[in-house]
């Protein structure tokens, strides 16, 4: 995703279908500020997305919520949704933010759709858009467990919960979007039948960084769990850039068991960003199916979960606008 400059700060929209493989340039015309944080000197910064809403971060700590990069939302009249200024918890930071989610894709208009904002360190925080009763504010917890200062959240619709796998995905934290407290729901989870690594693997795996992405597949109902290694690389340019060397799915039952798997039969997941999510491939033919999407500032691509060890392709220079936005309904 991102936009040519056309002048006045602006930029035709370009998106790139995934039952296509191919980049469109649309008609439609947004700020270029939203698809590169360079413009405009980082005054205004995008910081994530959810259910096709950017979230655009300015210096002055207000978070706004807006639809200009989703190729179904309005080309004349886009929904700008400002939020109140963020407020810092003692001995936390909101600069630094690992992702937002939603708990609905209408923030403007639905009283219980809450935003929640995950910062790099121990502070979450949420917001009702929409609610009537009261004008907007955050309610922001701490996260006492440093397992979870990296970690990046999402909304459960199977749970109806907001939820963070910790650090090596052992612990989940849940929380109710219309009652979030200092005393979450915590769950335990265990992996069974992990299969053996050569030397190897294990050598390359103790270099990379790691990430956890709690995944939701609405369609079947199922939960997975993704540990995604990451080794720093060059690109085509000799640029150095973190690129994904090994990438473990794991099925994750309500008991919080979690066995490995190659097969995820029928469904096509995406990681970017943005709030990752799954889709079937028989619904978009041209899709591959059973493999997981990447969309990183790094690197963009797919990989087959049946095989490995797998080829990730790397981009040529930061992709500025990393976001997968999930199937819309137009009809709305």
């Amino acid at each position: 995703m991102g936009a040519r400059p056309c002048g006045d700060d602006l930029g035709g929209l370009i998106v790139a279908y995934a039952d296509t493989h191919a980049w469109t340039e649309l008609d439609k015309m947004v700020r270029l500020e939203l698809v590169c944080n360079s413009i405009n000197h980082g005054k205004t910064l995008t910081i994530g997305a959810s259910h096709g809403w950017v979230a655009s971060l300015k210096e002055d700590g207000t978070l706004c919520l807006q639809d200009d990069i989703n190729p179904y939302a309005s080309y004349t009249d886009p929904k700008r949704i400002p939020l109140p200024p963020l407020v810092t918890l003692p001995h936390c930071q909101t600069k630094i933010i690992t992702n937002v989610s939603m708990s609905s894709s209408s923030p403007e208009d639905d009283e219980d759709c809450v935003v929640a904002v995950k910062f790099l360190g121990p502070q979450l925080s949420f917001c009702k858009p929409a609610g009537k009763s009261r004008k907007p504010k955050w309610t922001s917890i701490k996260l006492e467990n440093p397992c979870f200062y990296s970690s990046r959240v999402m909304f459960s619709k199977k749970h109806n919960m907001f939820r963070i796998p910790g650090s090596g995905g052992h612990l989940i934290r849940s929380w109710d979007p219309c009652n979030p407290s200092d005393d979450p729901k915590l769950q335990s989870v265990r992996f069974t039948n992990i299969p053996k690594l050569t030397n190897a693997e294990h050598n390359v795996m103790d270099s990379c960084s790691k990430s956890e992405h709690l995944v939701e597949s609405r369609p079947t109902g199922e939960t997975f769990l993704v540990k995604q290694y990451k080794q720093l690389a060059e690109n085509d340019e000799g640029v150095a850039i973190m690129k994904t060397k090994f990438l473990r799915v794991y099925k994750l039952d309500d008991e919080g068991n979690a066995v490995q798997t190659r097969d995820m039969g029928d469904l096509v997941m995406f990681i970017s960003m943005s709030e990752p999510f799954c889709v079937p491939s028989t619904s978009f033919p041209g899709m591959y199916t059973n493999n997981v999407y990447l969309y990183d500032y790094d690197e963009n691509g797919y990989v087959d979960v049946a095989g490995t060890p797998f080829d990730m392709a790397s981009a040529k220079g930061p992709l500025y606008s990393p976001y997968h936005i999930p199937p819309q309904d137009i009809g709305n």
